[in-house]
C-alpha cells in the first residue's frame, strides 16, 4: 500500500510539473468555484476563514512582484540606453497606451448606449465606504526625503520603485571601471528573482483555489438577488468579445498568429480576473512574456512598469459603464452628448491615474466620475458596491491582456520579440 500511494505521488508531482500554467489556473478556478458555490450562504465563521486565505494568497503573489521589478527594470534601462533605443521605445509605449485607452473607453461607452442594461434599483441606504484617490499625494510619495525608503513600500504603489530603478540605471554609466561589477550583480539578482518568480508561479494553482472560492462566495450573494444580473451580464459579454475576439483582430495588423499571443497569456489573465489585483499578477505576467511570447527583458520590464502605472484603460472603461447605468438608474433621460464626452475625457486620464489602486482601480475610477460629475450623483457609485468585486475583476482581467499585447506590440517593433513554439509554453 505505501508503496502504491508513493507510486500515485510520484505520477502526481510528475503530471503537476509537465502542466502548463494556465491549466493549472483554469483546474484550480474550476475546484474553487464549485467549492465556494456549495459552501453554506452567509456563514459568518466562513466568510472570515476564507477573507483571511484571501489577503493570504494575494500576498503571496504579490511576494516577488517588487523585486522581479525594479532590479529587471534597471538592467532593462542600462542595456536599452546602452543600444539607445531607450527614448523611442518610452515614446512608442506611451503613444500605444493613449490610443488603446481612447479605443476601449469609447467602445465601451458606445456598447452601452446602444445595448443597455435597463435601470438598477437604488438600495444605497446600508452601503457606505471610503475611496482613497489623491495623484497629488501619488506625485509625493515618489520622490520622498530618503531615496532608499521606496524600496520598503507595501507592495501596492510601485511607480517609486520604477522611478527608483530609472536613476539607478543612469548611475550605472557613470565609469565601466567601477560599475561593472554592480552592473553584474543587478543582472544576476535580476535573474534570480525570476526563477524564484517561476517557484511562486508552482503554487499559483492551490492560490486560485482560494481566490476562486473566495470569488464564487460575493458572487453567490449578489446573484441570489438577480437585481444585477443584466450589468453583469453585458460587462461579461463586452470583456469576452474584447479580449477573445476585438484586440487580437486589431494585433493582426502586427502578427499573423495573434491568437497565439492570446494563448501565450492565459496564465495572468485568469490569475488577474480571480484575484482583481494587478501587481499579483505581475510576475506571473513577466514570465509568461519572456517564456511563451518571447519577448526580452530589456523591453518587457519597461513596457510592464508603464501599462502597470499608466495603462489601466480596462479599469477606467469598466468605471464608464458601470457609471452609465448608474445615471440611467437614476433618470430615464438619455445623458446629452457634451456629457458622454466629459464621461470619456474624464476616464481616459483616470486611466493615467490609478497606479496605486492595484486592487480596487476599476471601483475607485468609478466612485471618482461620479463625484467629478456631481448633479446628485456624487454617492451614486454605492448603488453598485455589491458587485464593486465583479467590476475590479473584470477591469483587471482586460488590463492584464492588455499588458500582454501591447508588450508584444512594441517589443515586436522594436526587434526585441523572438517566436516561441507553442509546444514550449509554460
Amino acid at each position: 500500500m505505501a508503496f502504491t500511494a508513493l507510486l500515485i505521488e510520484m505520477h502526481v508531482i510528475m503530471y503537476c510539473n509537465i502542466m502548463r500554467v494556465w491549466v493549472k489556473l483554469i483546474v484550480g478556478s474550476i475546484f474553487g468555484l464549485l467549492l465556494g458555490f456549495l459552501l453554506p450562504e452567509n456563514h459568518p465563521a466562513i466568510l472570515n476563514m476564507f477573507t483571511f486565505l484571501q489577503k493570504l494568497a494575494i500576498g503571496i503573489g504579490r511576494y516577488t512582484a517588487l523585486p522581479i521589478m525594479v532590479f529587471s527594470l534597471t538592467i532593462g534601462i542600462y542595456e536599452l540606453r546602452q543600444d539607445r533605443k531607450f527614448w523611442s521605445l518610452l515614446v512608442r509605449t506611451f503613444f500605444l497606451l493613449a490610443g488603446i485607452s481612447i479605443f476601449v473607453i469609447m467602445l465601451g461607452i458606445g456598447v452601452t448606449l446602444l445595448l443597455s442594461p435597463g435601470r438598477t434599483p437604488v438600495l444605497i441606504e446600508q452601503q457606505s465606504g471610503e475611496i482613497f484617490f489623491s495623484p497629488a499625494q501619488n506625485i509625493l510619495d515618489i520622490f520622498s526625503s530618503n531615496m532608499l525608503s521606496v524600496l520598503s513600500v507595501d507592495g501596492v504603489y510601485i511607480f517609486p520603485l520604477c522611478v527608483f530603478a530609472f536613476f539607478l540605471a543612469l548611475g550605472l554609466r557613470y565609469d565601466r571601471n567601477y560599475t561593472k561589477p554592480v552592473i553584474s550583480l543587478i543582472d544576476s539578482i535580476s535573474r534570480i528573482f525570476f526563477h524564484i518568480a517561476s517557484f511562486f508561479s508552482e503554487l499559483l494553482g492551490l492560490l486560485i483555489i482560494v481566490l476562486a472560492a473566495y470569488w464564487a462566495i460575493q458572487y453567490s450573494d449578489v446573484f441570489g438577488t438577480g437585481v444585477f444580473v443584466p450589468v453583469i451580464r453585458m460587462l461579461m459579454i463586452y470583456a469576452v468579445v474584447l479580449v477573445f475576439i476585438v484586440l487580437p483582430m486589431l494585433l493582426f495588423f502586427v502578427s499573423r498568429t495573434p491568437w497565439k499571443v492570446l494563448y501565450g497569456c492565459l496564465g495572468p489573465a485568469i490569475a488577474a480576473f480571480f484575484s482583481g489585483d494587478y501587481n499579483f499578477s505581475i510576475p506571473v505576467l513577466i514570465m509568461h512574456l519572456k517564456n511563451n511570447l518571447g519577448i526580452r527583458r530589456r523591453s518587457s520590464s519597461i513596457t510592464v512598469a508603464l501599462f502597470s502605472t499608466f495603462g489601466r484603460s480596462g479599469s477606467a472603461m469598466v468605471a464608464c459603464v458601470a457609471f452609465i447605468v448608474i445615471i440611467q438608474s437614476y433618470s430615464s433621460l438619455s445623458i446629452p452628448g457634451a456629457g458622454i464626452l466629459n464621461i470619456g475625457i474624464t476616464a481616459f486620464f483616470l486611466s493615467f491615474l490609478l497606479a496605486r489602486n492595484s486592487s480596487d482601480a476599476a471601483f475607485t475610477a468609478l466612485a471618482v466620475l461620479c463625484m467629478r460629475y456631481g448633479h446628485g450623483f456624487e454617492t451614486g457609485y454605492l448603488i453598485l458596491k455589491p458587485i464593486a468585486f465583479y467590476l475590479i475583476s473584470i477591469g483587471t482581467f482586460i488590463d492584464i491582456v492588455i499588458t500582454a499585447f501591447g508588450s508584444f506590440v512594441i517589443a515586436h517593433l522594436s526587434g526585441f520579440q523572438e517566436e516561441k513554439n507553442i509546444k514550449r509554453f509554460i
